[in-house]
């Protein structure tokens, strides 16, 4: 399982649920991986069980990215995975009721501190490098409650099938990971409590043709094939829909 020896791997927001999947999988093919988040202690905590390198940074904030960016090029030089997975739900409501602070707090981390991370690191990418972006199959769908998030990661997928045209003459793949629902935290951390988010789960499981929640591991799986230069290498601009049949 030596797929990625040698290779340095990023991961934004790997201390938990899908980059937190997807470090582990990267490790156990080989390769180096840092990990980054907003809270120091489960950065740490996260990258000491998986063997990665811990590093403590909010892609909301420009002078995150930035500091990241000039550590890791003074410390470790050239990134050959780049995996933009960091992401809020933000809180759900009707537009006519959304408020001017979840926006931006949606669009600062999902849009503009993904956008912002890919601007930073470019330079530092090898050619031939891979980036993932972690969207969603939302960024296709238009129910009510979810205009922010869902905008937010249409707006991803822009970009990244823009970067992958702009990025191709170096053979650098660009491509995204959309999953639907997936058993991971981040509904909890949009503030639902234990009974709406049963029930919740029962009525989205109802709504997937295989009648399951995804994993994270399910997506940390394809982040990884997508990394791969060998199994995925005339693949760029691609989306991956991991959603069990829900957008059919």
């Amino acid at each position: 399982m030596n797929t990625f020896r040698n290779k340095l791997a990023i991961v934004t927001g790997g201390n938990s649920g899908i980059g937190y999947a997807t470090a582990k999988e990267l490790i156990a093919h080989g390769a180096k991986v840092i990990i980054t988040g907003r809270r120091k202690e489960a950065v740490e905590k996260a990258a000491e069980e998986l063997g990665a390198i811990p590093f403590v940074a909010d892609q909301g904030k420009l002078e995150d990215i930035e500091f990241l960016k000039t550590k890791v090029e003074n410390q470790y030089g050239k990134v050959d995975i780049l995996f933009i997975n960091a992401g809020i739900t933000g809180s759900l409501g009707l537009i006519e009721n959304m408020t001017a602070e979840n926006f931006d707090q949606v669009m600062n981390i999902n849009f503009r501190g993904a956008y912002f991370t890919l601007s930073k690191f470019t330079p530092l990418l090898n050619d031939g490098a891979s980036v993932v972006f972690l969207s969603s199959n939302v960024a296709t769908t238009y129910k009510p409650n979810s205009s922010v998030y869902q905008a937010s990661k249409a707006a991803l997928n822009s970009i990244a099938k823009t970067a992958a045209a702009e990025l191709a003459p170096r053979k650098i793949r660009v491509n995204m990971v959309s999953p639907g629902p997936t058993k991971t935290e981040i509904m909890s951390k949009a503030g639902l409590d234990e009974a709406t988010l049963e029930g919740l789960n029962d009525w989205l499981i109802n709504s997937i043709p295989l009648k399951k929640m995804g994993t994270a591991e399910d997506v940390a799986k394809a982040v990884v094939y997508l990394s791969d230069n060998n199994m995925a290498s005339f693949m760029t601009g691609t989306e991956i829909l991991i959603d069990g049949g829900m957008v059919l």
